[in-house]
């Protein structure tokens, strides 16, 4: 297996910690215009499933070949985030309901997919051909 180059293995983290953060920003949301108390564990009780959803995406991916492209890292992410998080919240007990799973797949779209728009139209500003 070919060692990963430092400034590779530096993208990916990034990519991944933003992911990370965009995920636990959604969670912090719904709990917040749900009124829900227990802000800090309660953040990470909503946040947990959609995180191990979004590392399946990536390893499903191997998306730390190419973290900030929009196709097929993001979409992976982002479907992997979806999928992943709402079959483990129904696993677990917690609520999975059509509404919800609407409102997930667009503001995780938003997110997720939206920061590598950013990145993507950036690096075509700057004439950066190749985005990782």
């Amino acid at each position: 297996m070919p060692a990963v180059k430092p400034a590779l293995a530096r993208t990916a983290l990034v990519a991944g910690l933003a992911d990370a953060v965009f995920i636990l920003v959604f969670a912090a949301i719904g709990r917040d215009a749900h009124q829900r108390a227990d802000v800090l564990t309660g953040v990470f009780a909503t946040a947990w499933p959609f995180l191990a959803g979004a590392a399946i995406g990536w390893l499903a991916a191997r998306v730390w070949r190419a973290p900030f492209r929009i196709w097929p890292a993001g979409v992976a992410v982002w479907i992997g985030t979806v999928a992943g998080g709402m079959l483990l919240r129904a696993v677990t007990g917690q609520t999975v309901v059509l509404p919800f799973i609407i409102v997930a797949l667009i503001s995780l779209a938003v997110f997720l997919l939206g920061y590598r728009a950013v990145i993507a139209l950036v690096s075509r500003v700057r004439g950066g051909s190749r985005l990782r």
